[in-house]
């Protein structure tokens, strides 16, 4: 029986891939020097397309594809991906949102308690034996009682929300329209930045949202308050952060992402007052493994003219997946 030819954009974890190479003949792009002559020869023949967020598809690949009838896309953000391209061409898009919520909404925690309770700064109080010469460290302050507002209040911000009632703290949000939530609604950045304490950013990438924390965002949240960011880089204007932090008109950030990675920007990971973590914030074993099973079923499932497992966009599945 004839295999079904996939292009590799961007490859998934190695057991994923095996499934793959017994299941499709697979091209690889990502290793091909010269992709354009790659995508000319192996594109007309492929029906599906294996993909990572941090991957360009866009409409000139697409056409490239005559046959494609799906994009698997192995993570949650997908703003290099033209998905209105896809949707007009009738082809299926997936991504794994479903599979890392917890995980991302757990490092939203740890960040906002890093920050709030000075882990780093604590941690090397006591390495440093600066306890011992200086006595107690400063206190910090406590979480309860606290404004946490949460920008964007999708499956992940839902999952932080979940996290942080129990901990005593007021909640608020900022979404495209208000939701049928117990929680303070905010239409726009600013005002929810004015309310809070401390702002989770949990927004799509993309042109939208590009650049939406800045320097009146900053200054709404305050010499007190705490930038959370599990979202993407883009949707800092990390000049505006690096000002604020400097001059003491925002307290303090934690970040997970960052304009430039994996290089931020040294003028900000240099900066007493953030808290840092390397864009992982779904990097356990448990999830990045859903993750790219995710990549395997929804693939299976779209040939087979089956519902997909999670999809994004609005196409009509076709029967037996022809």
């Amino acid at each position: 029986m004839t295999k079904r030819e996939l292009l590799v954009v961007y490859p998934t974890l190695p057991p994923q891939m095996a499934q793959l190479e017994e299941t499709y003949t697979l091209h690889r792009y990502d290793q091909a020097e010269d992709k354009a002559a790659f995508i000319a020869e192996h594109g007309p023949k492929c029906e599906g397309v294996v993909i990572n967020g941090h991957a360009s598809f866009r409409r000139e690949h697409l056409q490239k594809m005559p046959n494609l009838k799906i994009v698997a896309c192995s993570s949650a953000g997908f703003e290099d991906i033209d998905v209105d391209a896809l949707t007009e061409a009738g082809v299926h898009f997936t991504n794994t949102s479903d599979a890392l919520f917890d995980d991302v909404a757990d490092c939203a925690l740890m960040l906002t308690l890093a920050c709030r309770r000075h882990l780093v700064a604590g941690h090397d109080y006591v390495k440093t034996g600066a306890w011992g010469r200086q006595g107690m460290y400063p206190l910090t302050s406590a979480l309860r009682g606290k404004k946490a507002g949460i920008a964007g209040l999708g499956t992940i911000g839902k999952a932080i929300v979940r996290r942080f009632e129990p901990l005593g703290l007021e909640l608020g949000y900022m979404a495209r329209s208000k939701k049928d939530v117990p929680y303070t609604y905010h239409a726009d950045i600013v005002s929810l930045a004015e309310w809070s304490d401390i702002l989770i950013v949990i927004v799509p990438g993309g042109p939208e949202t590009e650049g939406m924390i800045n320097a009146d965002v900053c200054k709404a949240l305050g010499p007190k308050g705490t930038l959370i960011n599990v979202a993407r880089g883009s949707v800092v204007n990390e000049t505006d952060l690096i000002a604020a932090l400097k001059d003491g008109s925002l307290g303090d950030a934690g970040l997970d992402v960052y304009l430039n990675e994996p290089n931020p920007n040294p003028e900000l990971t240099g900066l007493p007052n953030v808290t840092l973590y390397p864009h992982h914030a779904s990097g356990t074993v448990e999830t990045r493994d859903a993750m790219a099973q995710l990549v395997v079923d929804n693939l299976a499932a779209c040939f087979a003219g089956k519902p997909l497992l999670t999809p994004v966009n609005d196409v009509k599945q076709s029967a037996a997946g022809a």
